[in-house]
């Protein structure tokens, strides 16, 4: 493995596992308050606080090195009596470009992985769709930005819900032969679109 593989295998790792634990803080109950919203959680007990929450959905993670991840990247903040508040609903490196690339660029190697899939003649096809109309008013664009990131959120957070219950790192208990990495992902997209020129 080159010195460049393992930097990507090591982001990935940082998010995937940054992921499952703002993930499990929205979603467990364990660690809300009576409303359902996610706690303010003291970094240290054994329960309903920042360290069970790492050692829940992080793997081995140290929990200094994931509240230090969440920190850097603005997913959590520390209150003044010391405690660690959510801010984010999901984990995206915001201050490291070297960080996006490493990370987000893996969405394109899936999505061409896919496509190269699909286009093999007796290949099971994998799930690809898109919807898309060109006629939309930019007064229209801003609600559908929320309403599509409201809903890919929902249904992403309950396919997470599935497949951590699947998951060996998360529980592992889990039974079951060889490895594999299953996922899918849902992205935006928009474009200007040049009126039509008039014939001549």
């Amino acid at each position: 493995m080159t010195t460049v593989d393992v930097e990507d295998q090591e982001a990935s790792d940082r998010y995937n596992r940054s992921a499952r634990v703002i993930t499990g803080w929205l979603r467990d109950k364990a660690f809300h308050d009576k409303a359902g919203d996610p706690l303010a959680l003291p970094v240290e007990g054994k329960h309903a606080s920042f360290a069970a929450l790492v050692r829940s959905y992080s793997g081995d993670m140290v929990v200094r090195a994931m509240l230090d991840e969440l920190l850097r990247v603005g997913a959590v903040r520390k209150t003044k009596d010391g405690r660690i508040r959510l801010e984010a609903r999901f984990y995206v490196p915001e201050q490291s470009e070297t960080d996006k690339l490493q990370i987000l660029g893996t969405d394109t190697a899936d999505l061409i992985a896919t496509i190269a899939h699909n286009l093999k003649a007796h290949a099971v096809p994998r799930y690809q769709r898109k919807v898309m109309y060109d006629n939309v008013p930019v007064e229209a664009v801003e609600e559908f930005q929320h309403l599509s990131a409201d809903r890919a959120q929902g249904f992403l957070e309950g396919i997470d819900r599935w497949l951590s219950k699947r998951d060996r790192d998360v529980n592992p208990a889990v039974k079951g032969t060889d490895r594999k990495r299953v996922g899918i992902g849902v992205y935006y997209f928009e474009d200007d679109v040049q009126p039509a020129q008039p014939k001549d």
